[in-house]
């Protein structure tokens, strides 16, 4: 009886791992493979940062059994896709084409870098600019100094000097 209650959940176990496996039927390794490209490939986009493999969004279903269709009829990579983009538009692309709507999209990063290297360049200026200034200082320090002392010898000259009341 314990054995049959130890082997129990070693069976369910394996039920369940066999019914994860995938369900699609294709004609070739080929198509399965390009169906698994082009739905990590294409974006929900009522999800948006998440592609239509991984989403179960209504949408994303739709667009994955859309996908699967056009697979199945022979479709390549660039008809599938172009198909999706025509329906869905640009967005559902996670790769999206260099055209005058998207060149921020683009330009955006570059900016940003060069921005940020100037601002290095400028500050590292600045740092060794501020370390030239440091070293002078001290000569700085010794008139300053010496400028105290001639206030304070002349202030107590005029204290001393000074008539008492």
């Amino acid at each position: 009886m314990r054995l049959k209650m130890l082997c129990l959940p070693a069976l369910l176990l394996m039920l369940q791992a066999g019914a994860t496996e995938d369900l699609l039927q294709f004609e070739s390794a080929e198509q399965q493979q390009l169906y698994r490209q082009l739905t990590a490939e294409l974006r929900c986009p009522k999800c948006q940062n998440q592609n239509i493999a991984d989403s179960n969004a209504v949408v994303a279903v739709d667009m994955r059994n859309k996908t699967l269709e056009l697979v199945r009829q022979g479709q390549n990579h660039d008809q599938v896709i172009d198909y999706m983009k025509q329906r869905y538009g640009d967005f559902v692309h996670y790769q999206p084409p260099f055209q005058l709507s998207t060149v921020w999209l683009w330009l955006l990063p570059l900016l940003a870098v060069l921005t940020l290297g100037f601002t290095v360049f400028r500050r590292s200026k600045a740092s060794q600019t501020t370390a030239v200034d440091d070293r002078a200082e001290p000569e700085d320090l010794s008139d300053v100094a010496a400028q105290l002392q001639a206030m304070i010898d002349e202030a107590s000259a005029k204290a001393r000097h000074k008539p008492e009341e």
